[in-house]
């Protein structure tokens, strides 16, 4: 408890420069004679603590003690507390409290500059909570278990050893041995339904080379094969077209519309992304899923007969 107190003695004379006696006996709620006792024995540890007396006086902590003394550069502690300021979905609910500490250990940097939020526009507590259980598993060495919807609209029950988050694509996954396949596999996160952190514990297996690389070539087990397409867009989608495909894979025709050449999953969630432009995209090749297409929009509209 001591100890505990004894920090939180220098972190508020890091925030607050000068602070009485009484102050911090009424905060830690102990006596002033306790006050003083821990004063002595920062003091003789060789934290710069002097007092000043009389009016306004009080506590203090030699100015830049602890800045100089650090033996990270302004840049490196600049960086840092970038890096903390960007982890809204990893630590939401201590990052307040951390960024205020090394605030005051690296002179209070400026932290406001950048934030970076991986939740969507709808983001719900039952997200938020899914995220943490995930994260807590993963540190405690937990298995969990939950029901997955894969690309090809099943739904499966895994058991898993979970081991790191990714976030890639613009998406959270999570990485980890799954049980039922008996290899590493990728799971995205907002598929993951009804999850259980059960109570038993594994030893974390160890990531191959090829799993760590994160590359298109290491998820051939848990995403679907990709397709090549010809896509004609309708400019009004550019919005679009630049969020989701790379600048070399687009030119544009003679009116203007733009031509995308691209790879991508094939399967049940093709078709569906597809039909998200409306009646703004068309598919031009291959001539099969161009078929498939059209086959879709003619059930749909059947469903709509007057």
């Amino acid at each position: 408890m001591q100890i505990n107190r004894l920090f939180e003695i220098i972190y508020i004379l890091l925030n607050k420069k000068s602070v009485t006696a009484q102050e911090l006996a009424e905060h830690f709620e102990v006596s002033r004679r306790t006050i003083y006792r821990d004063i002595d024995i920062l003091c003789e540890s060789g934290i710069p603590i002097y007092t000043n007396k009389g009016k306004g006086g009080g506590i203090c902590l030699l100015e830049n003690y602890v800045l100089n003394k650090s033996v990270l550069t302004d840049q490196e502690q600049a960086d840092i507390l970038a890096a903390l300021q960007g982890l809204n979905a990893t630590i939401p609910s201590d990052r307040g409290q951390i960024l205020s500490k090394l605030d005051s250990l690296f002179g209070n940097k400026n932290t406001d500059w950048i934030e970076v939020d991986f939740s969507n526009w709808s983001s719900r507590e039952e997200d938020k909570l899914k995220f943490q259980q995930i994260k807590d598993s993963i540190l405690n060495h937990k298995v969990i278990q939950f029901h997955y919807y894969s690309s090809y609209g099943k739904e499966t029950f895994r058991v898993l050893e979970p081991a790191k988050l990714i976030f890639k694509g613009q998406a959270w996954y999570l990485l980890g041995f799954c049980r039922e396949k008996q290899d590493i596999r990728y799971f995205k996160i907002s598929r993951i339904q009804k999850l259980f952190v059960t109570e038993e514990g594994f030893e974390p297996r160890p990531l191959d080379a090829a799993t760590e690389n994160h590359s298109e070539a290491s998820l051939p087990s848990s995403l679907p094969p990709t397709q090549e397409l010809l896509l004609k867009v309708n400019p009004s989608m550019a919005y679009r077209i630049y969020d989701e495909f790379p600048a070399s894979a687009i030119t544009r025709d003679s009116d203007g519309n733009f031509l995308i050449h691209t790879h991508m999953p094939a399967g049940v969630w093709l078709y569906g992304y597809l039909m998200s432009y409306e009646d703004q995209l068309e598919l031009l090749e291959p001539v099969d899923i161009r078929n498939e297409l059209i086959a879709k929009y003619k059930n749909a509209l059947g469903k709509y007969k007057l």
